[in-house]
């Protein structure tokens, strides 16, 4: 079998650029381990995504936002910065002519969303349930085994056969722990920050005024995302060990830890969703591209999520990804061209690797409770608070390009 693209991993980012190419009249393969209706169906994790205008801007554009229930979509109206026991926080707020910083909107939905966007897409073919097997590259396109993911019973009987499908252009959407990456020869830059982030949905006795919280504690960093003016996702980091400890209190006292962390800021706190634990690891791939091939989504740049850009800089590699690829498609070029991966390449690394950069840092000083990083960190928070362009920089970075909420996201009574 032959086609154009064949993009390994049907996550959020992978599906979003099979629905960036819909109509350009690519033949499509998408390569998932997941079956047709886990992705159809994905289960609640735990995570909220924080969606910058940008993002909500390109989720439109693809037909993706309008599938998202209106109830799941929660606007960031302002983010504050906590060092420490310091009563003086830094206070973020939307760039001039925004209602908000952007959004908040759970993963769940997101991928549910962006699934049933691409349902119907003409050109498009899903191989569930099936893994990349050896890859080839020549110099005018990739040939890939695809293995079928089975199950015991199925291991036990009768090898299933594997597929061989050929494509112009290969790319890797399968995770920041990318199994393509590998195959294909491209190393990644990764930092274990040797911490674990829990993450659950909590109601509390007071308003959060749809303003996120970034709480550099000692010991510990704490995070509040607003959802409803009383329920928040609370996102908490802790050495393994102690994560554990308190995923094994019963439900009353893992409230009252939680409330306790929070020095009672929100009142008594109740637990309202499961809870969920990741690790946290930052990875950055050595290169964007190669011969053929390229990587999007966290295969490219897997974020520490202390900054909320993760998901944003999927959709923006997507975004310059597709379009070098339909450029070359109405000017009838090939779409796999070196001087096209290198444009994208090197666009998607200017907007990536600054604020990759700075996060890795943050996260680093922020974590480290040494008196000499304690005083630098509110050295940092002091600066960014009282110049401007600084605190600008950062309402920037929040929103990135300061287009409009108006039209995404209508007041409560508008």
């Amino acid at each position: 079998m032959t086609f154009d693209v064949a993009i390994i991993g049907a996550g959020p980012a992978g599906l979003s650029m099979a629905r960036a190419l819909a109509g350009s009249g690519l033949r499509l393969a998408l390569v998932e381990q997941q079956s047709a209706q886990a992705l159809a169906e994905p289960p609640f994790d735990g995570r909220e995504i924080a969606l910058s205008l940008r993002t909500l801007r390109i989720l439109r554009e693809l037909g993706v936002y309008e599938r998202i229930p209106a109830d799941e979509v929660y606007p960031l109206e302002q983010a504050v910065v906590f060092n420490g026991n310091d009563p003086h926080p830094m206070r973020v707020s939307p760039l001039r002519g925004n209602t908000a910083l952007g959004a908040l909107v759970p993963n769940q939905h997101i991928r549910r969303a962006v699934w049933a966007a691409v349902q119907g897409q003409p050109g498009l073919t899903l191989f569930d349930r099936t893994r990349l097997g050896a890859v080839h590259t020549g110099a005018d396109g990739v040939e890939l085994e695809l293995l079928p993911v089975t199950d015991g019973a199925a291991a036990a009987g009768t090898a299933p056969a594997t597929v061989s499908i050929r494509a112009r252009l290969l790319l890797a959407a399968d995770s920041r722990f990318s199994d393509t990456r590998r195959k294909l020869g491209i190393g990644a830059d990764a930092h274990d920050f040797g911490k674990t982030m829990l993450v659950c949905r909590m109601r509390h006795e007071q308003p959060h005024h749809h303003t996120a919280w970034e709480w550099f504690g000692f010991g510990q960093t704490l995070a509040l995302l607003p959802l409803s003016e009383h329920l928040s996702s609370v996102v908490l980091t802790l050495p393994p060990h102690e994560m554990q400890a308190l995923l094994e209190l019963p439900d009353a006292d893992f409230e009252r830890d939680i409330a306790r962390r929070y020095q009672g800021r929100l009142g008594a706190m109740q637990r309202v969703g499961s809870r969920h634990t990741y690790p946290l690891v930052g990875v950055y791939a050595q290169r964007f591209v190669g011969p053929r091939c390229a990587l999007i989504g966290d295969a490219a740049v897997g974020m520490h999520p202390v900054t909320a850009h993760g998901f944003n800089f999927g959709l923006h590699g997507v975004e310059l990804l597709s379009r070098e690829i339909l450029a070359a498609v109405r000017s009838g070029g090939d779409i796999a061209a070196p001087e096209r991966l290198r444009r994208f390449e090197a666009a998607h690394r200017r907007a990536t690797l600054p604020l990759y950069m700075a996060t890795q840092a943050i996260a680093t000083l922020y974590t480290d409770d040494r008196r000499p990083a304690r005083l630098i960190r509110r050295l940092v928070l002091d600066v960014s608070s009282r110049i401007g362009p600084l605190k600008l920089a950062i309402a920037t970075a929040l929103s990135e390009d300061g287009l409009s909420l108006r039209a995404l996201l209508p007041r409560p009574g508008a």
